[in-house]
C-alpha cells in the first residue's frame, strides 16, 4: 500500500519529535564548549550642531549619518589605540596585545561593536567579555574615547555625550544558548522528517 510523505511523517511523528529534542539538547550542550561572554551596553548621544534655516529632520538625519561613520571608525586600529590610551579603566589589554596584528583587529571588531538607534541620534556601544567587570570596563573606555576624541573623525560641528553608562547583562549572552537549542531542534525535526518521509 502506497503512503504519501505526509502520512509517513504523521506515522513517525514521535520519532521526529524525539530527534528534535535530542538535537536541541546536543546543540545547547555544544554551546558550553565555547567561552560564555557577558555584554555591557553604553549609549552616546550624537548632537549635530544645527545651522540657521536647517529643519530638525535634516539635523536628525545628519546625526544618523555621523553615527554610521563612527560605527565604522570603531573597527579601526586607530580607534583601538585611542581606547587603549583612555585612563581610568582596568581593561586587561593583554587579551588583545598578545595576538598578531590581524587576529587583534578581528578580536577587537568581535568584542566591541557599535550600532545606531535610528530616529534617536543615539549610538549604542556593546562590549563582550567572559568577565562581566571587564565587559563594563571595555564599554566604558570605548564610550569615553568616543566622546573625547570622536570629533577627530567627523569634524568639530558635532557634540558627543554619554547618556547611558555601561550596564552589564545578568547572564552570558554569547553564544546564544536558547537560539542554538531552537536551531538544533529545527534542524533535527527537519532532517528526521525528511528521512521518515523517504522510508
Amino acid at each position: 500500500m502506497h503512503h504519501s510523505p505526509f502520512s509517513r511523517i504523521r506515522n513517525g511523528f514521535k520519532v521526529v519529535i524525539a530527534v528534535g529534542l535530542i538535537t536541541s539538547v546536543l546543540a545547547a550542550g555544544a554551546t558550553f564548549l565555547f567561552p560564555l561572554q557577558y555584554r555591557a551596553d553604553a549609549g552616546i548621544l550624537i548632537i549635530s550642531q544645527s545651522r540657521y534655516g536647517v529643519d530638525p529632520y535634516t539635523v536628525a538625519k545628519s546625526a544618523e549619518r555621523i553615527g554610521e561613520n563612527l560605527v565604522q571608525v570603531m573597527k579601526t586600529d586607530d580607534f583601538y589605540q585611542k581606547v587603549h590610551e583612555t585612563e581610568g579603566y582596568h581593561v586587561q589589554w593583554q587579551v588583545f596585545d598578545e595576538l598578531t596584528a590581524r587576529k587583534k583587529r578581528k578580536a577587537w571588531q568581535n568584542d566591541v561593536q557599535g550600532a545606531m538607534v535610528y530616529g534617536t541620534g543615539v549610538l549604542n556601544i556593546s562590549a563582550y567579555s567572559t568577565d562581566a567587570t571587564q565587559a563594563a570596563a571595555l564599554a566604558g573606555a570605548t564610550a569615553d574615547a568616543m566622546v573625547s576624541k570622536g570629533w577627530q573623525y567627523v569634524g568639530g560641528d558635532v557634540t558627543l555625550q554619554v547618556v547611558n553608562q555601561p550596564v552589564v547583562t545578568d547572564w552570558p549572552v554569547r553564544p546564544n544558548i536558547a537560539f542554538n537549542a531552537l536551531l538544533g531542534a529545527f534542524l533535527g525535526v527537519l532532517g528526521s522528517a525528511f528521512f521518515v518521509s523517504r522510508k
